[in-house]
């Protein structure tokens, strides 16, 4: 196994952290912060987390090819964390009273406020999927080629929950309900986001990646949807089947979880309910991804999916403090395990050099599918849910347990694809089948 320097570990840290914070911003904020400052609906959300997913998916597919074309990873991450930083800094300026001063005749501020958060919200998306889906992981890829894998899959997987620690903590200052309290959040994270960029010009080292002879950009676009290119690759494909599956049941109540806790449960104090079980959960995943790398990817996933599932079952069945803690370490637990599990395999499944071509696919299956599909069946389990009304006369809608229930359906359908994909990793003899 090839050993990685103390610099790349820092790296994937430091990258790998500030890209997930801004990203719990934009899938767990911004739904927050819609629904707080302009009263969206779960249509609404659903259509901004769907938006959100296509953007990532285009520019994925685009960026990603284009950085196998030229033959380098780190002038995109770095250029790319400071546009998108740019870019999370222009929502302190998507205000109620800006809006009614830039457009004095809208005869519903509201809508417009929510149509702006969602079409920056795709400009956002563009900069930080160019920057962190695409080349990033791209370069995770090629710098991890000969070992370590699981153990980089397992830090990489992890912080996501390690975000959110950080913001949920951070959010802990801030009254929500208070425009100025986001104008602060989102000039501290854009500001946040600019520095890495560019401390990443000094400690990120640029891949071993050997730019092809006649390597043709628009062709490259296309290469991980050729027939021929599926039919050589079926174990990557099976798998990226797998994880959208995964992916959907995620997606189906996460966009609403933050207000499940706070309108649903009214725990005023989930931050320090849930920074607990975020952080045991950031730790056991770790430790997990060594698994993959000593058992192989079925030893892996399959506790992996048997945490979520449980997660699942008493968050559903339960509303008390102590067994929400306790269902939501179990879910949080198979949520960065199975993805540590699902990334590990694809990176692995990958062809060799052409990692940046597969970035538009894997970002298809892991957000496209889920981010449309799985948000959908969330806001239509919530169509009928109760609602409260607000302090201006206007109603909001009340998340409820029933989203755990439609996660969970997902999830069993997920056992059943991987039980299928066994048997073909098995038959095509893949290394990791063990």
């Amino acid at each position: 196994m090839k050993k990685l320097s103390g610099k790349f570990w820092l790296a994937l840290v430091i990258f790998s952290l500030t890209g997930q914070i801004a990203w719990v911003i934009e899938n767990m904020y911004f739904n927050v912060f819609i629904y707080k400052m302009f009263k969206a609906s779960a249509e609404s959300i659903s259509v901004m987390v769907a938006a959100s997913a296509v953007a990532a998916t285009v520019t994925t597919v685009f960026i990603g090819a284009l950085s196998d074309k030229i033959g380098k990873r780190k002038i995109f991450i770095s250029g790319g964390y400071i546009l998108w930083g740019i870019s999370i800094l222009s929502f302190a300026f998507i205000r109620l009273d800006v809006i009614e001063s830039i457009f004095p005749m809208a005869v519903n501020a509201m809508s417009v406020g929510v149509s702006l958060v969602i079409l920056m919200d795709c400009v956002m998306t563009f900069f930080g999927s160019s920057a962190n889906d695409a080349c990033f992981n791209a370069w995770l890829t090629d710098i991890t080629e000969g070992g370590s894998r699981g153990k980089a899959e397992g830090i990489n997987s992890m912080m996501p929950l390690l975000a959110i620690i950080a913001v949920f903590g951070g959010f802990m200052a801030f009254d929500l309900d208070k425009a100025e309290s986001w104008t602060l959040i989102y000039v501290i994270i854009g500001v946040t986001v600019i520095l890495i960029g560019i401390l990443g010009i000094f400690i990120i080292d640029e891949s071993t990646l050997k730019r092809e002879e006649n390597n043709k950009y628009f062709k490259n676009i296309v290469y991980g949807f050729r027939p021929s290119v599926i039919k050589s690759n079926k174990p990557l494909y099976v798998t990226l089947i797998c994880f959208a599956i995964f992916g959907i049941s995620i997606q189906i109540f996460m966009p609403y979880l933050i207000l499940y806790y706070n309108v649903s449960l009214k725990m005023d104090n989930y931050v320090l309910i849930m920074a607990p079980a975020i952080i045991l959960a950031a730790i056991f995943t770790a430790f997990y991804g060594k698994i993959y790398d000593k058992k192989g990817f079925k030893c892996s996933v399959l506790p992996s999916c048997g945490l979520l599932i449980l997660g699942y079952i008493i968050l559903f069945v339960f509303k008390d403090i102590v067994l929400v803690f306790i269902g939501s370490l179990l879910m949080m637990c198979g949520y960065l395990s199975g993805s540590a599990s699902f990334g590990a395999l694809i990176r692995d499944c990958t062809p060799k050099g052409k990692a940046g071509m597969f970035q538009g696919l894997r970002i298809v299956c892991q957000v496209l599918i889920p981010g449309v599909i799985g948000p959908a069946i969330g806001a239509a389990v919530l169509k009928n849910a109760e609602t409260v009304l607000n302090d201006d006369g206007t109603y909001s809608f009340i998340p409820n347990k029933f989203i755990f229930l439609a996660a969970l359906v997902a999830a069993l359908i997920l056992v059943l694809a991987l039980l299928l994909e066994f048997k073909l990793l098995k038959k095509e003899s893949f290394k990791n089948e063990q």
